[in-house]
């Protein structure tokens, strides 16, 4: 069994321990998680969903002990990147976390700190780096190559794309084949990106700034 604190006690934390709970029910002894407890800055989140485990405070005061792995389950992208580098200077252990529904290759190169949630499919000869962030139903196809830190929300790149680190693919959003996206970019939600993204970029279509309502006549 592996010991397990999660980074986080706010809506992705919340998502992560529901799946931990499942996969518990699915896997065999040796592979089952328990949970720790929970590193926040804020005992709110961690009331708000009545997590089982203890808050154990923040960061700032963790000390990393023999046998027990952190997953950092944090939306939010620049909280993620603060927190990371934190605990890598604490030398922290990071874990990762992969839901038994994946479709994965049993040789797929991949970093440390992802974390997959159920129904994600990573085909083969793709390459992930570290603390990847799948939400269920996302994909990553052949040929890929992506970086560090990035966060997909039920979204999909198709063959051969490059992605870069510290990424957030917004909700249904798509990337078509043989696109290169840079680092630190925003990919709205339902988009379609069909164009090579280079760095700090925001992705989106101008009509979604207004909603259009069009009643049905009786």
């Amino acid at each position: 069994m592996r010991n397990v604190i999660i980074v986080g006690a706010g809506g992705a934390a919340a998502e992560v321990t529901f799946y931990i709970e499942d996969s518990n029910k699915k896997v065999s002894e040796d592979d089952k998680i328990n949970i720790l407890g929970y590193l926040d800055y804020s005992e709110a989140y961690w009331k708000k969903y009545k997590f089982k485990a203890p808050l154990l405070g923040d960061i700032s005061n963790y000390i990393p002990k023999p046998g027990e792995e952190v997953l950092v389950a944090i939306g939010d992208m620049k909280s993620r990147i603060k927190e990371i580098e934190a605990l890598r200077k604490k030398k922290a252990r990071f874990g990762s976390y992969i839901h038994p529904s994946v479709i994965l290759p049993d040789e797929l190169e991949i970093g440390e700190g992802n974390i997959i949630m159920p129904f994600c499919v990573i085909e083969k000869h793709a390459v992930i780096g570290n603390f990847n962030f799948l939400t269920s139903y996302s994909f990553i196809s052949h040929d890929c190559v992506v970086g560090d830190n990035n966060f997909f929300s039920v979204a999909g790149i198709a063959g051969s794309v490059k992605v870069g680190d510290n990424n957030y693919f917004g909700i249904r959003s798509i990337v078509i084949p043989g696109v290169e996206i840079g680092n630190n970019n925003l990919i709205q939600a339902g988009m379609v990106v069909d164009k090579n993204v280079n760095d700090d970029t925001t992705v989106f279509y101008r009509f979604k700034e207004q909603i259009l309502a069009i009643p049905k006549k009786h």
